[in-house]
């Protein structure tokens, strides 16, 4: 190896054009056969690895592309396909592997939950007593592909076994050693095979190393890493980390592997102490992740160039690899298109294929000295520091209002017992509320008019007009399927966040800055770029406008401050927490020009809280208490008869039930109708004292459910849950979704709470 390789960890599949999505969809549709959908796959996998090469990158990952999550591929690489989806074993057909991840008629699909911190979806393994067995060897097909093709000597990436278990589901926390013992022979024979193949390096991913480990789990990873060395000892294995610093750093560098790779982004410090501390082993090589791979901004490169000096120090550059300090999945593919940005902010922002640039610039600085890339160095320091000197970073007052936070009111008026009171008596809502989560399909129709207006075909009162247009339709569709509490469909939004982001002082919006969420939905995040300010009113007059037209309460609906900062590229020339505080104190002005306009029950959604845990326990606490208050900034000056809804996505309830109560919401909506048993059992063990719904049903399946499958879930929850307090809703929004299936799923909710009504026989009102 020579003096300082360079490498990735992963690139985006989604293609510069997001050419991977309309492939999936295609094929989907049935506008695309199996063999042509395949041989697409094949020239998008091939061109992001010979973009790579061409950069200059040493190391190159093959096997990180996948046909939709890589948790899902390795798991039916495993033979793991739960019995419902007919699986007769061999090669998992596209069909099936597809069902799990989207459901089909005859069984609805495998759970799908955050991928540690981050706004990427994976699709959870259901070990549930299966027997393992290796299908296919995908990490030494990848490696064989792009030699062949590409003539790249690539570095198999591979999940590692004691991650892969812990994501899992279906077995006891006593089962974990048993369930090494029967997967660990199949993660042999792939390492063995690679070996054979004459496979230099593997990168094995074990970012669950940078999470609370227990003094066992240490024992169970040196177990592992031991029978795969004993297996393929010449094999040179990577076990990379990435998200934070590693635990148990001593016995994690002392594994029998060639290389340990960390994170020197976002676990910096620690990583940085441990190395200097205890040292880095001499027989290992250090894979040095400077480089950010999860936000969008450009590195100080000097800054970088001094990092890896630093660690020189500990490790020679010949035993060193730099890289991103994670895949570069998180971020959009290329700048290239933002042509439309401010000038100072774009210079100072790199997504994937610049990233890959800086990865190779440094390495060539190491290589050839500094003075060889000193125009470049310069540039992105300057770069770095035009945008800190900018305007839009400088405005004192929402500067001092979030630093003065506890000067801020964030308690309502009464308690929630004194408040459902007087709710009760303003709103008479029917024993068993129903309602919808927000959103309404977004028709190839809704998407075309506001590509119309978006691009001047349509001025602004031609835009209104579809939009209020679709409203009535949707209002009048609510009213006729028996909904209780009504919205007004969000025509007008592109994304959740991004919506909000346009109207705010401080965001901007990219032209192709897209990253994969799950499957082939994809986002595009706004960039927090400044200091966050309220304009003028957002919401108020398509919420206005819904309400005229009937008389049930319509919720007006808003995204929450945390879910804003985590489904953002975040600034990081300050806190995470001080830009949270920022963007509630301009969401209370919103909250109060709803109320002030007559909208009196108002939803802030919170769907992404539990992305943005910490991956350190110790540190949990913290978070979360700076998340409740961010939320209770936004919400807690409203009257005591204004209702406050909110909506999250499945988290470990009860590891976070007391902030979920501090949210002091007078109504929560849980996304649960894919682990719904799960939760219904954490309610057994933590009472729940304010209103709540959980999803009964899943809206990231095309599947309409039964109206029996609702009724028993409505009727487990109720069983530990208060029925006064409990309201009936699809577990997320439906603007994914497409109109007939979405009717159809309404009216079956609606019956099954009729059902439920008549058989518990309770009183009209709550």
């Amino acid at each position: 190896m020579g003096k300082l390789t360079s490498s990735s960890l992963g690139y985006p599949r989604i293609g510069a054009n997001r050419e991977w999505k309309k492939a999936l969809e295609a094929f989907w549709a049935g506008k695309l056969e199996e063999a042509a959908f395949l041989e697409e796959l094949k020239a998008i996998r091939l061109h992001h690895l010979q973009k790579q090469q061409e950069k200059g990158i040493d190391l190159i990952p093959v096997g990180d592309f996948s046909f939709y999550d890589h948790i899902l591929d390795t798991a039916s690489m495993l033979g793991l396909v739960p019995a419902r989806f007919g699986y007769e074993g061999g090669i998992v057909p596209v069909s099936t592997y597809y069902a799990m991840a989207r459901g089909n008629k005859e069984a609805s699909a495998c759970e799908m939950t955050k991928w540690f911190n981050t706004n990427y979806h994976y699709i959870v393994p259901e070990l549930n007593g299966l027997s393992p067995v290796l299908t296919q060897n995908r990490p030494l097909e990848a490696y064989r592909e792009a030699k062949q093709e590409l003539g790249i000597e690539g570095k198999p990436v591979l999940v590692g076994l004691f991650t892969f278990l812990k994501l899992s589901k279906g077995y006891e926390p006593a089962q974990l050693d048993e369930l090494i013992g029967q997967y660990l022979p199949l993660y042999e024979q792939i390492v063995r095979e690679l070996a054979q193949e004459g496979v230099q390096w593997v990168q094995i991913d074990e970012p669950i190393l940078v999470t609370s480990l227990e003094p066992e789990d240490v024992q169970r990873i040196r177990r592992i890493y031991e029978a795969l060395h004993a297996v393929a000892p010449e094999l040179n294995m990577m076990l990379q980390t990435y998200f934070e610093s590693v635990e148990s750093y001593e016995e994690i560098v002392r594994l029998p592997v060639q290389g340990v790779g960390l994170d020197f982004a976002h676990g910096a410090k620690r990583n940085l102490e441990a190395i200097e501390k205890h040292g880095f082993p001499e027989d290992k090589v250090l894979g040095a992740g400077v480089i950010d791979g999860r936000n969008i901004w450009r590195a100080d490169l000097s800054a970088s160039l001094d990092l890896l000096n630093r660690l020189s120090a500990a490790v020679p550059f010949e035993r060193m690899i730099v890289q991103p300090s994670s895949s570069l999945l998180h971020v959009p593919v290329t700048t290239a298109p933002e042509t439309a940005l401010d000038p100072v902010l774009s210079a100072a922002l790199a997504y994937a294929d610049e990233k890959l640039d800086e990865v190779v610039l440094l390495a060539r600085a190491i290589r050839e000295g500094a003075d060889a890339v000193q125009a470049e160095l310069d540039a992105s320091v300057q770069a770095v520091a035009a945008l800190n000197a900018s305007a839009s970073r400088s405005n004192v007052k929402v500067r001092e209002a979030a630093a003065n936070i506890e000067s801020q009111p964030s308690t309502r008026h009464s308690a929630f017992a004194e408040r459902r009171v007087r709710q009760q008596e303003r709103f008479r809502l029917p024993f068993l509320p129903t309602t919808t989560i927000g959103s309404f399909p977004q028709t190839p129709e809704v998407r075309s008019a506001r590509q119309k207006w978006r691009k001047g075909e349509w001025n602004d009162s031609q835009y209104e007009a579809f939009v209020k247009n679709e409203i009535r339709t949707w209002m009048d569709l609510q009213e006729e399927i028996g909904l209780d509490v009504l919205v007004h469909g969000e025509f007008e939004r592109t994304d959740m966040v991004e919506f909000f982001g346009e109207k705010l002082a401080g965001f901007a919006f990219t032209k192709n800055g897209w990253v994969q969420s799950y499957g082939s939905r994809c986002v595009k995040p706004p960039v927090i770029y400044g200091d966050v300010a309220f304009i003028e009113p957002m919401t108020v007059k398509e919420s206005v406008y819904a309400q005229s037209l009937t008389a049930k309460p319509v919720k007006g609906m808003l995204t929450g401050p945390v879910t804003i900062l985590n489904w953002s590229f975040v600034r990081n020339d300050i806190s995470r927490e001080q830009v949270a505080y920022q963007i509630a104190l301009a969401l209370r002005e919103e909250v109060e020009a709803l109320e002030a306009a007559g909208i009196e029950m108002i939803q802030v959604d919170e769907p992404a809280i539990r992305e943005g845990l910490p991956l350190k326990q110790s540190e949990t606490e913290y978070y979360l208490d700076w998340a409740v208050l961010a939320f209770r900034l936004s919400t807690s000056t409203v009257k005591d008869t204004t209702q406050i809804h909110t909506h999250m996505c499945y988290c470990e309830f009860h590891d976070m039930i007391e902030s979920i109560r501090a949210l002091d919401a007078d109504v929560i909506s849980i996304e649960t109708s894919r682990s719904h048993g799960e939760l219904i059992h954490s309610f057994e063990e933590f009472t729940y004292d304010k209103g709540i719904g959980l999803g009964v049903y899943d809206i990231h399946s095309p599947r309409v459910p039964e109206v029996g499958e609702m009724v028993s879930m409505i009727n487990r929850a109720l069983e530990v849950l208060d029925p006064s307090l409990f309201w009936i809703n699809p577990d997320c929004g439906l603007k994914t979704r497409g109109l007939t299936e979405t009717v159809a799923s309404l009216r079956h909710m609606t019956e099954a709470t009729r059902q439920v009504r008549e058989e518990r026989k309770e009183g009209a009102t709550v």
